[in-house]
């Protein structure tokens, strides 16, 4: 298979570092150049791995390299549309960061353009590719455990803020200043906004949508930041598949303006942990667990070191093959949709203060859209 030659854009998602060593390596792929504006984030990546042209615009970028055939968006939520359209415009296909967009408009706009280009618009859910996620959806397929009844999770890391700013910023994490709720002074665009991976995962794992959901925000555990760390979402399915997730920045962490061994205070830097229950029983995961725990460098504590490239490299081979086949990508916009959708009902519900009921409505920008209204208590 001819290796696709693929750029990153923008460099400034928490991300980016991890895609260094797989786009070097894999050898479906050819890394032929970087975009990013700011220099400061330039010098970060070279000391991280970065060792391709690197340009102040991705306008320079793409003019140098005309033989792009792909990028990675990693970028801000709101540049999202702006780099789709883009990319759409030179015949690019796109792995976008996990939010393509929360303005519904706008992620209708891209998903109506990709489409209509031809193109591959890839999501970057890479959890659905750690090795211990795929080993819990064979047991899914093999009924050992029968119909699924509930299904709890937590997402929790540290916060990205301090060496990705964007995502302390509602403008540009959530796309816009959305009070949480009346007489609060945080806004939408926090810790939900960077852990959309356990909404994915149940509606891959049950095959069905959203019904109802309430999420309740607790006080941040981070005073100066002006969106919200703490989260805690339930409700149900559509199939009666009743769920429990908490997506906090509930790890506390150094204050790090660049990532690495270290950044952590509690002993871990992330856990996502499934216990998923059927009629027949009950699944457990720790879907971080293999990790190097040592004490040292940087800061003579407790540190872990992470050992998870599989998911990356099995996100990044389904790229290129839908790329080179033609094939659909199994996490498309049309089908991270209703998550969305789901993600931006938690926040109506904590607005409300009551849960959220998400109906089906007739469209035609999507078989699988969905709108939410409060229920009235």
């Amino acid at each position: 298979m001819k290796p696709v030659k693929i750029a990153m854009m923008s460099l400034t998602h928490g991300h980016t570092r991890k895609y260094f060593q797989t786009l070097r390596e894999s050898p479906k792929l050819d890394w032929v150049a970087a975009c990013v504006e700011d220099e400061t984030i330039i010098d970060r990546c070279r000391r991280q791995g970065l060792n391709v042209p690197c340009y102040a615009t991705a306008e320079e970028m793409f003019d140098r390299h005309p033989d792009i055939e792909a990028a990675v968006l990693a970028s801000a939520n709101s540049l999202h549309l702006e780099q789709t359209l883009m990319c759409v415009e030179r015949g690019v296909h796109m792995l976008s960061m996990k939010i393509p967009s929360f303005d519904m408009d706008e992620y209708d706009q891209m998903a109506e353009a990709v489409d209509q280009a031809g193109l591959i618009c890839q999501v970057e859910l890479e959890l659905h590719y750690n090795p211990v996620v795929r080993r819990v959806f064979e047991q899914f397929d093999s009924g050992c455990i029968g119909r699924i009844q509930s299904f709890q999770a937590t997402n929790i890391t540290l916060s990205p803020v301090w060496a990705f700013p964007w995502q302390g910023l509602p403008e540009l994490s959530y796309g816009r200043r959305v009070s949480l709720a009346e007489g609060d002074s945080r806004f939408r665009g926090g810790a939900l906004c960077d852990h959309p991976h356990v909404f994915d995962l149940i509606r891959w794992a049950t095959g069905a949508d959203f019904a109802e959901i309430h999420a309740e925000v607790g006080p941040n555990m981070r005073e100066d930041l002006e969106v919200e760390d703490m989260i805690l979402v339930n409700g149900r399915m559509s199939d009666g598949t009743s769920f429990l997730f908490d997506p906090s920045w509930s790890r506390l962490e150094e204050r790090l303006e660049e990532p690495g061994p270290g950044w952590e205070v509690a002993p871990k830097r992330m856990e996502v942990n499934l216990t998923i229950s059927g009629e027949n029983g009950t699944l457990v995961a720790d879907c971080f667990g293999p990790n190097v725990y040592h004490n040292g460098a940087p800061n003579d504590r407790y540190t872990v070191q992470y050992t998870y490239f599989d998911e990356w490299i099995g996100m990044v081979d389904e790229f290129v093959d839908c790329i080179r086949y033609g094939r659909a990508p199994k996490i498309n916009l049309a089908w991270h949709r209703p998550t969305i959708v789901a993600m931006n009902a938690c926040y109506e519900s904590v607005a409300q203060r009551s849960p959220v009921s998400l109906l089906p409505t007739p469209t035609n920008k999507s078989p699988q859209t969905h709108e939410a209204r409060t229920i009235c208590e």
